[in-house]
């Protein structure tokens, strides 16, 4: 075992142990630290589930509240950011069902087949990928995150949205076909570029 990696786990772990018992006994130095620790990681979840940059930090911020309010609920049993994250998950979901209507529904054209993703991996960037996923209908959005980022099965996803699960499984499917047809679109634009670029 390579004890530098090994002693530098422990230092990590002790100095996140210290910042959650300052967290919970009100410390404001610890309490700051903990805000700009995860913040910024946390902007990034609930962006993706509100597209509006204010609305979105609005919930972040409700959520970091909610977080110092239930460190006592913190057990230590897995990782403390997967802990918050859940939080900023749940957050952005009730900013959802209070202001937007989780059933919209879109038609989608069927998609013959699959695109290369392999070519796409090579022509676009993760920031593109998650450009696309925003481009979704609310819907869909909020249960393509919820399987294919956060993990969270059918059976979950329809609890936590209220509704029933094969709406879940509906609104996942036509998530991932409206994804196939765009990027289906953008490996032909990048197609048709590489080849006005070697001619």
């Amino acid at each position: 075992m390579n004890i530098d990696r090994y002693m530098l786990r422990i230092n990590k772990s002790n100095t996140e142990q210290t910042l959650i018992e300052g967290c919970r006994k009100g410390r404001p130095d610890a309490q700051r630290e903990l805000y700009e620790r995860f913040a910024p990681r946390m902007m990034g979840v609930c962006m993706r589930y509100i597209h509006d940059r204010e609305e979105a930090e609005h919930v972040m911020i409700g959520g970091m509240v909610k977080v110092y309010e239930k460190l006592d609920q913190f057990t230590e049993e897995g990782s403390f950011e997967g802990w918050i994250r859940r939080i900023m998950v749940n957050e952005s979901l009730m900013y959802i069902r209070k202001n937007k209507n989780m059933s919209l529904e879109v038609e989608i054209e069927a998609v013959d087949h699959e695109p290369n993703y392999h070519v796409l991996e090579q022509t676009l960037e993760a920031n593109d990928l998650l450009q696309l996923v925003g481009e979704l209908p609310v819907g869909y959005r909020t249960v393509f995150n919820l399987y294919a980022i956060e993990g969270f099965n059918h059976k979950e996803i329809a609890a936590m949205l209220e509704i029933n699960e094969n709406t879940s499984k509906s609104q996942l499917s036509r998530a991932r076909k409206y994804l196939q047809s765009r990027l289906e679109v953008l490996h032909k634009t990048a197609i048709e570029k590489g080849e006005s670029n070697g001619s």
